[in-house]
């Protein structure tokens, strides 16, 4: 990626992590695209949902994205849809995150013409959320998010709940999407050696910054029933101020407390290298380490 090239990031959310035809359908326009680069996708049968990461040219990863949404708008059904995870749209989320020589200004203003044109495009009521939000109870997506599919068409008509973009009325079966500008998040999952969902429940709660626990932390428990445990799923929203290790040993503290072991976890989607080497500064008790150590950081592109 040449220097002084502007790049952006975007990770939409769907909400099919099963079918694995309509997931693919949903991913044939980011790939091999002039400007855009599809750097993974990942679907969850237990959440049944699909996270999609792209990073390239800012009105190029517009075009894109525009067009699986429009992949996943006329295959997805809303009124069909079961899955452990929160949803309010077949195009669930729409996060745009600054990568390079871009300002959060100009990230904001992007998902703006996004979010104009998902509206005007496909017919979709469309919120703007995070850095791009409208209104101080806006920013967070759990407030925008809350009723989910099935209560989105009532909310849309209480004061205050008018759509950034579009009518108060949601798109049959595609619903609501949130879009806008945010800092890169880490999509977090520990997994514990128990099946009861009231544990992992009470352990998001102790964790979360609603709950009382850490600041820029979200959580709550899913039950994963193919594999017989639970989940304390999170989205850490600053790594900068609550790091992966620190929430990890939280969870693995108060999982003790209910005699359960924590047996795994997993990232979902990409994180900065830089949230990966602070747990591993942490863990092997090394000092002065930071991203230059690593070989790799010496070879990536300018």
């Amino acid at each position: 990626m040449a220097e002084g090239r502007k790049i952006v990031e975007c990770v939409p959310n769907f909400s099919e992590g099963r079918n694995r035809d309509i997931i693919e359908k949903i991913v044939a326009p980011l790939k091999d695209r002039e400007g855009v680069q599809l750097v993974n996708y990942e679907g969850d049968t237990d959440y049944n949902r699909l996270v999609v990461t792209v990073l390239g040219d800012p009105q190029a990863v517009k075009e894109a994205i525009l067009d699986a949404v429009g992949a996943a708008t006329g295959t997805i059904d809303l009124n069909r849809h079961q899955g452990e995870h929160l949803r309010m749209g077949a195009t669930d989320v729409v996060p745009l995150i600054p990568i390079r020589n871009m300002t959060v200004e100009e990230t904001v203003e992007l998902s703006k013409e996004l979010a104009r044109s998902i509206n005007e495009r496909f017919g979709i009521p469309v919120f703007l959320y995070e850095d791009s939000a409208s209104s101080p109870d806006r920013g967070n997506l759990a407030n925008i998010r809350r009723g989910q599919f099935e209560g989105m068409a009532d909310k849309l008509l209480l004061p205050g709940w008018e759509p950034d973009f579009g009518e108060r009325k949601i798109h049959p079966t595609a619903g609501v999407t949130a879009v806008g500008a945010r800092f890169p998040l880490i999509a977090y999952n520990i997994d514990l050696g128990t099946d009861k969902l009231e544990i992992a429940n009470k352990i998001a709660r102790a964790i979360r910054q609603s709950g009382g626990g850490f600041q820029f932390i979200k959580a709550g428990g899913v039950e994963l029933k193919d594999k017989g445990i639970v989940q304390v799923t999170m989205n850490i929203t600053d790594f900068r101020k609550n790091p992966i290790y620190r929430v990890f040993e939280t969870v693995r503290m108060e999982a003790a407390r209910y005699g359960v072991p924590v047996i795994g976890s997993e990232i979902v989607g990409l994180t900065p290298l830089s949230a990966l080497t602070g747990s591993l500064e942490y863990y092997l008790g090394l000092h002065g380490f930071d991203d230059t150590k690593i070989i790799e950081h010496w070879l990536l592109d300018d």
